[in-house]
């Protein structure tokens, strides 16, 4: 039996070989590669996972695992005549647990459906990021996503209190089983977090749930200079819990309001944003933060500000934030999603900006990202009569400087998008050859074939 004909025996209709589902699951939101899938099959269970893998070991089939596609590393992307496998059947709710705060979901459900199913039980899931209306579970444990919420409640890793796998042999694993203490070896559950679908399938996961919030406050600021953005930070968490700090910059900010549906409150324009969120445990949290406004209004740290007072101007302000990635899109961006300590980040910025400078002075560079936990976006963006390959080797020239700068500072070269197809080359800017030769020891472990999204990560 033919491959595509023992994967139509599997699956019937939810195995599609068809031009156009073959170019909408082929990809993700990189546009720096072609799709070229053979078939995209639908998996409503764990056994059909199972029967799967073990098709695929036996005629050598690339599986790649796909869930919202909303990856920007070329993670889920199908270049080479791979199997996509969508996880977006498999999203129902399996089990809520009031006592223990943990909710058990299928990989394919939506990251927002699953903040739903918290906020209805009077619960809460902290981890956010703009493509929670998309992008699913299982994706999110295979980038370790992190997104807005970092500084106060950390990655998706922290959250994820037990999974079920089916590695690339075709063995089904119950890993940790929601506990929250168990010293017994290994924890390969930690593993399969951040594997980016090299090691196996997430099928379902036990989540953590935590405490629903107050009131959340949310405050915008106008910032003259990069450098400065850290005092401001340093200035807000000395006396408030922040649950969110984000800057982005002007460039973005005009992307932004270029679309018209959202716009900034301040009549004065100012080189950088930061949009930042509190809770309001008590009337003493937003007198703080008012109070922190004024000190560095002063020492002319800021330039301006508005503390949102409504849901809907909360909102509103978010999108200035949030919307940046959707409105640069159409310049094809190339993106460097980097990280050093908070505490370096003064230094590094000041190094990088010139950098950046001399080295595009031809193309317009977009700042934002999460720097309160150290992490930056540099978003360059490509002229619309430049040709995408083109473009993308005068980037490609750059991060040699680039990635030496971060390499002084011991950072990392992805941050929260993963490595996928597009980092691979530079993967040992931040681990070294024995880290590596390591990695490739584990993937064989768990998929001797190579048979789990063969060329990312360590191809």
């Amino acid at each position: 039996m033919t491959a595509p004909a023992a994967l139509t025996a599997l699956f019937g209709d939810r195995c599609r070989t068809d031009a156009d589902t073959l170019t909408e699951y082929g990809r993700d939101w990189t546009r720096y590669t072609e799709p070229a899938a053979s078939a995209v099959v639908f998996p409503t269970s764990r056994d059909e996972l199972v029967e799967l893998v073990k098709l695929a070991n036996r005629d050598r089939l690339a599986l790649v695992p796909s869930g919202g596609r909303t990856g920007l590393s070329g993670g889920a992307c199908a270049t080479a005549g791979e199997v996509v496998v969508s996880m977006e059947k498999m999203d129902r709710l399996l089990d809520f647990n009031p006592t223990d705060r943990l909710i058990t979901v299928e990989a394919g459900m939506v990251t927002e459906v699953l903040q739903q199913h918290a906020l209805e039980r009077e619960l809460y899931f902290p981890v956010d990021f703009a493509s929670r209306g998309s992008s699913r579970i299982g994706g999110n444990i295979a980038t370790n996503a992190g997104g807005i919420k970092v500084v106060r409640y950390g990655m998706f890793r922290d959250w994820v209190a037990g999974l079920t796998v089916v590695t690339g042999a075709g063995e089904v694993l119950e890993l940790n089983h929601g506990l929250e203490k168990n010293n017994t070896g290994y924890d390969f559950r930690h593993l399969f977090v951040g594997s980016e679908g090299t090691l196996g399938f997430v099928v379902d996961a036990t989540l953590k749930l935590a405490r629903r919030p107050k009131e959340l406050a949310v405050m915008l600021l106008a910032v003259p200079q990069l450098s400065d953005v850290m005092e401001v930070f340093n200035r807000f968490r000395r006396d408030i819990d922040l649950s969110a700090f984000e800057f982005f910059s002007d460039q973005a900010l005009r992307h932004v309001e270029a679309r018209g549906l959202v716009a900034s409150p301040f009549a004065e324009r100012e080189n950088y944003y930061v949009v930042l969120e509190f809770e309001r445990i008590a009337d003493s949290a937003e007198t703080m933060a008012l109070d922190a406004f004024e000190s560095l209004l002063e020492n002319g740290f800021v330039t301006d500000g508005v503390l949102a007072q409504s849901e809907t101007q909360a909102a509103q302000l978010w999108r200035l934030r949030e919307d940046i990635s959707e409105s640069i899109t159409p310049r094809t961006p190339y993106k460097n999603d980097i990280a050093v300590r908070p505490s370096q980040v003064p230094a590094f910025v000041a190094e990088l900006d010139a950098l950046l400078a001399r080295e595009y002075p031809d193309f317009e560079v977009v700042w934002f990202g999460h720097i309160g936990d150290g992490n930056l976006h540099i978003n360059v963006l490509r002229p619309l009569d430049m040709d995408i390959a083109a473009f993308k080797s005068a980037c490609e020239q750059v991060n040699t400087r680039v990635f030496g700068l971060l390499r002084r500072y011991r950072g990392s070269m992805s941050a929260e998008h993963g490595v996928g197809l597009l980092k691979r080359q530079y993967l040992g800017i931040s681990r070294s050859e024995a880290e590596i030769a390591l990695m490739r020891r584990v993937k064989a472990a768990f998929d001797p074939n190579g048979v789990m999204n063969p060329g990312k990560l360590v191809a």
